[in-house]
């Protein structure tokens, strides 16, 4: 049912944990079915130095934020912003249908903590000109 890498980054989940003085911070999610995932970057000169990531959820929630975070990690900020869930899918061999939707959580809270930076900063991030925070506040996964 589940990749041997999908099973790997639940059991040892990558970038775990929040970061002090965050530059960008993006949380996603519904608290009423219980899946939250927030992340947290350090930008230095438009690079993601360093991600973590907390994330209430079932395991393919847990491995699509570890995944994610190691696919932005040392990317600049304008090429991090095009990190689908179709990316964390592959990159994790697969999820099953019904676990798509974590994957894009994922890929939301990316994108919610870019957002948060540019907010914070004024830089425009070319991909976030039409993104709104709460077009992501129904994604869940099941």
């Amino acid at each position: 049912m589940y990749t041997e890498i999908v099973m790997d980054h639940f059991r040892n989940p990558r970038n775990v944990g929040s970061i002090d003085n965050p530059d960008g911070v993006g949380q996603v999610g519904n608290p009423k079915c219980g899946d939250i995932m927030k992340i947290y970057l350090k930008i230095n000169d438009e690079v993601i130095e360093d991600v973590k990531f907390e994330t209430f959820g079932c395991g393919s929630a847990i491995a699509s934020s570890s995944m994610a975070t190691e696919l932005i990690k040392g990317k600049n900020i304008n090429d991090a912003v095009e990190l689908t869930n179709k990316a964390v899918i592959e990159a994790l061999g697969g999820l099953p249908p019904v676990k798509v939707h974590c994957s894009v959580l994922a890929e939301q809270a990316v994108k919610a903590a870019l957002y948060d930076y540019s907010q914070k900063t004024g830089k425009t991030i070319k991909g976030l000109e039409n993104y709104k925070p709460e077009d992501s506040e129904d994604i869940h996964c099941h």
